[in-house]
């Protein structure tokens, strides 16, 4: 998901599975396996999800930056 001033906070949904409440929090990764340096990738979550999406990503080296949503 690409987040620009374009996209309305109230229509972003958070990235776990069968999740549909609102996001909150962006979640900025990348594998350094396969994406350089430069390459961020974006997971959002809501509140209920923050912390284990966050704790996935950053159990494997992936987790770069966790964010509130711009409003």
């Amino acid at each position: 998901m690409v987040l620009d001033e374009q996209v309305d906070p109230d229509d972003v949904v958070c990235s776990a599975k069968g999740c549909r409440d609102g996001a909150a929090w962006v979640l900025e990764w990348r594998n350094p396996r396969i994406h350089g340096e430069e390459r961020r990738k974006t997971w959002v979550a809501c509140a209920a999800h923050r912390e284990s999406l966050s704790s996935f990503l950053a159990l494997r080296s992936f987790l770069l930056d966790v964010t509130e949503l711009p409003s």
